[in-house]
């Protein structure tokens, strides 16, 4: 027999006086909560050991214990530099407002030789010339632009097909670079192409003046030709060749491409990535549909729902992780942004994921007629006969008169989360944005009622299945990581 009980036997009983941080917490599975700060560091706890938590019955030796004062959920003697460092992680997390408007987007023309069911413009044909932005609105356009307090200036032309308007983006580009000599900003160039009228002048163009190109790619050859259509049915063959001929003359990383998830696309996510893989590409961006332009006419929008797109969503990044696991290095994109605002104090500043709202203060678009809008998505929306977002005109209104628009600044105040019902008390919520235009398109208002939104119950679940994620494998979590500081 030993002569002495148990060392635990002698230790007092341990006591604990600690004050709660500010935090939030939201069920994540059957038997834990996720909890998370003001920087958006969040820790998953046992249900049981999250009311000790907050009753203040945890001991001060209980694991939990240690990692809620180590991630700022708590303070004690102990850790009285706490506050301090949250609030420096808060500053570094809303240090891009002070930035402003770093991206704008150039509509150089309505026209487009594709008819996509579910485009989101509402596009003219080919000969439309009035569908042309005009030298003077697009100087004009730069006036703004080169108003914005941002060391970052990200210029991209969109259209329709900006390639039809080639002419006037040389004449951009050249008189923008030539008024950065004085500002000495940071400045890129993007063109969003189809690429079915890519050439080697344009190309030539393109390397002279460090243009990247952005494109489609909805998939393998059959789904991208049903998804954009356009005369000959030779989308995805134009596509396919025009990315050869972009990284023969830029580079491999100099053209990205973005898919669109119609109905055809939900049965199969594998087969679309598999071709992004074919044409050598990093990473997918596997993103919903959005309510406008053609979409809605078309109904494409409502082919399916959010829960259909959530179950395409998640086969998706299950098949990606599976993919690195097996040692094919490859990336979800909208899981990195968020995962970045997950795990680091950097945010991406992306617009749909922003508080408050990355409209007009993210970026901002100059429409072909010289009227200036909210977003790329305001824009669309007034193309449909909405003009709520419209927030003036280049040619007649000064910079001042359009940024302090009361079309800017109340849907703003309106989408700074922190302060919306149901927002307010989302543990998701420094993950999350507002989204101000699609909830008053589908809803009515800015704000939206979040029971019923779309935009809410999409984020919300891809955040619980990103932590579940993370916190039941360790290779995913190393993974996500990854991606997070890429």
């Amino acid at each position: 027999m030993s002569k002495f009980q148990k060392l635990e036997f002698y230790k007092a009983p341990q006591t604990s006086s600690y004050t709660l941080l500010p935090l939030r917490f939201t069920s994540l599975d059957q038997d834990h909560y996720v909890l998370t700060n003001l920087a958006g560091e969040y820790l998953r706890l046992k249900k049981g050991i999250l009311a000790d938590f907050l009753h203040h019955k945890l001991s001060n030796d209980d694991p939990s214990y240690i990692e809620l004062r180590a991630r700022h959920f708590l303070i004690d003697e102990t850790s009285s530099i706490a506050p301090e460092l949250l609030a420096l992680k808060l500053r570094t997390k809303y240090s891009r407002l002070s930035d402003f408007t770093g991206l704008h987007l150039f509509v150089v023309t309505l026209r487009c030789e594709h008819s996509c069911p579910y485009c989101q413009v509402s596009r003219q044909s080919e000969d439309k010339l009035r569908y042309d932005m005009s030298p003077e609105i697009a100087l004009g356009a730069l006036d703004l632009t080169f108003r914005s307090p941002s060391p970052h200036i990200k210029i991209e032309f969109q259209g329709g097909e900006p390639l039809l308007n080639f002419d006037l983006i040389k004449y951009i580009v050249l008189e923008a670079k030539k008024r950065n000599q004085h500002s000495g900003k940071n400045l890129a160039f993007v063109i969003t192409t189809n690429l079915a009228l890519i050439n080697r002048d344009i190309l030539q163009f393109c390397r002279e003046h460090s243009i990247q190109i952005s494109t489609s790619l909805d998939g393998p050859q059959a789904l991208h030709n049903a998804n954009r259509p356009r005369p000959g049915n030779n989308s995805y063959e134009k596509t396919i060749e025009g990315i050869k001929l972009v990284r023969e003359a830029l580079g491999r990383d100099q053209v990205s491409a973005l898919m669109t998830t119609t109905e055809a696309s939900l049965h199969g996510v594998e087969e679309i990535i598999d071709e992004y893989l074919a044409q050598d590409f990093k990473g997918i961006f596997l993103r919903p549909l959005s309510p406008y332009g053609f979409a809605i006419k078309t109904k494409s929008y409502r082919a399916y729902n959010a829960e259909r797109w959530l179950e395409f969503y998640k086969q998706g990044l299950h098949y990606i992780i599976d993919l690195n696991r097996r040692g094919i290095e490859f990336m979800e994109y909208y899981a990195s942004t968020i995962l970045k605002k997950m795990l680091t104090s950097e945010d991406p500043g992306y617009v749909d994921l922003t508080s408050p709202s990355g409209i007009g203060i993210g970026a901002v678009a100059y429409n072909y007629d010289g009227y200036v809008y909210a977003s790329d998505e305001s824009r669309m929306l007034a193309e449909m006969g909405d003009t709520t977002f419209r927030l003036g005109k280049v040619l007649e209104n000064s910079y001042e008169e359009i940024f302090t628009s009361p079309n800017l600044l109340d849907p703003l105040e309106a989408s700074f989360a922190y302060s919306v019902p149901m927002c307010n008390d989302c543990a998701f919520e420094p993950y999350c944005g507002a989204d101000p235009v699609f909830h008053y398109k589908v809803q009515g208002d800015y704000v939206g009622r979040k029971p019923e939104s779309e935009f809410c119950f999409r984020n919300m679940e891809t955040f619980r299945f990103l932590i579940q994620a993370m916190e039941t494998d360790t290779f995913t979590r190393q993974l996500f990581t990854k991606w997070a500081n890429s």
